[in-house]
């Protein structure tokens, strides 16, 4: 979260990536087939920036980057990842420290190639793995940029914090 005094002004989502990315295969220098334990240890050291969010009036001052590329950082993973069609025409994510590996163009421009890019919701959707046909019906058209962050040089810090920070709050606990 971004705070200005007690106001919220900005929030910054991180959430599991999607199991196997192409332009992640690419950047990385791994074939496309991977095994599910390959794919399982790869994604314990990625998460990905799903949302960036910042009220209107602090947009524009660059602000926003030094916000994203601060809450990267406090961020325990080495790797951070994340897609935008904004990539196409503002290159906020690169202000933000992210190098541009490419954009994602599916094949098909059906639901299930779309689904593909994104991953799907599986509790919302009968049909296992695919983005709601609201999703699917707003976004046919994107081919979002594909962004890496290397955060390695932070991520060791920011695990101790945490761990530190929960350890504190056990503590905390079993003393009251």
């Amino acid at each position: 979260m971004l705070w200005h005094g007690d106001e919220p002004v900005g929030a910054c989502v991180f959430v599991s990536p999607p199991i196997s990315l192409k332009l992640r295969n690419r950047y990385f220098g791994r074939s496309g087939r991977w095994e599910r334990t390959s794919i399982r240890a790869m994604n314990r050291q990625l998460v990905m920036l799903s949302r960036v969010v910042v009220h209107p009036t602090y947009r524009g001052a660059g602000v926003a980057a030094k916000f994203v590329r601060r809450s990267c950082e406090l961020c325990p993973y080495p790797w951070i990842e994340t897609l935008a069609q904004m990539g196409h025409i503002n290159p906020f994510f690169e202000r933000a420290g992210f190098v541009r590996v490419g954009s994602t163009r599916p094949q098909r421009r059906s639901r299930t190639a779309h689904s593909a890019i994104y991953g799907g919701n599986k509790h919302h959707d009968k049909q296992r793995g695919l983005v709601s046909e609201e999703s699917y019906r707003k976004s046919r058209y994107a081919e979002p940029v594909y962004y890496v962050f290397d955060n390695r040089e932070h991520a060791k810090k920011a695990r101790r914090s945490v761990s530190q920070s929960t350890w504190q709050e056990e503590t905390a606990d079993r003393d009251s």
